[in-house]
């Protein structure tokens, strides 16, 4: 069995396996939009690669990181920008 750690998305806390994107766990929370474009448009993950910055959220109080590209921690806090 995969070793867990503990997130908080949006102030709930979640248990992940261990090395999980945060856009995957955000996907296991059930979250759709993590944020909004400059019209007003939900956007979510797109490409999982990192190209279309489209999984941009908040980690830790830092802005705009591209959750795609960033693994899951023990502690880790996750603010959507939806």
């Amino acid at each position: 069995m995969a070793e867990l750690v503990r997130v908080t998305i949006d102030g709930e806390a979640l248990a992940v396996p261990a090395f999980t994107t945060v856009a995957a766990a955000i996907a296991m929370r059930g979250i759709g939009a993590t944020r909004r474009s400059v019209t007003g448009e939900p956007r979510a993950a797109l490409c999982g690669m990192g190209v279309c910055h489209e999984c941009r959220v908040s980690v830790d109080g830092r802005a705009h990181v591209l959750g795609c590209q960033t693994v899951c921690r023990d502690g880790l806090s996750i603010e959507t920008m939806r």
